[in-house]
């Protein structure tokens, strides 16, 4: 039976579908901590709301690359997944408070593509810090 569980295909599939549902969480959580509605917005082609969501992913994405490249156990990568994403979240909350002259989220509702690509590469960048910190 162990290996059966120690199949690359099992464990791909395994791993895939975990992420998946940790992403999907996240961006729940993105959905409700932003004042915008993300895919209504992106529904009707905004752009910055498609790039910093796009941002969120990549970076929820990287992290768990991280945590999969250097944690066997399945617990664990999530474990760390779930802090990478906490931390991304810390993140965002700091990059609106270093930018007191406007409002990230309006801004980024109101289609301003230079505070969008500025959110996706925040979130890009950080994800790289903390997934070469979590090995």
């Amino acid at each position: 039976m162990n290996r059966f569980w120690e199949n690359p295909f099992v464990l791909t599939a395994g791993y895939y579908s975990v992420v998946i549902l940790c992403m999907i969480v996240f961006l729940v959580i993105f959905e409700i901590v932003t004042k915008y509605r993300n895919w209504e917005e992106i529904k009707k082609g905004n752009v910055a709301v498609a790039m910093a969501t796009g941002g969120k992913i990549f970076g929820i994405a990287n992290i768990f690359r991280y945590s999969i490249q250097h944690h066997d156990s399945l617990f664990v990568m999530v474990g760390w997944g779930f802090y990478g994403f906490l931390l991304l979240l810390i993140g965002y909350f700091i990059y609106e408070f270093l930018t007191p002259k406007f409002k990230i989220d309006v801004e980024i509702e109101n289609d301003n593509r230079a505070v969008g690509l500025i959110s996706m590469i925040i979130s890009i960048g950080l994800s790289f810090v903390v997934g070469e910190s979590i090995s």
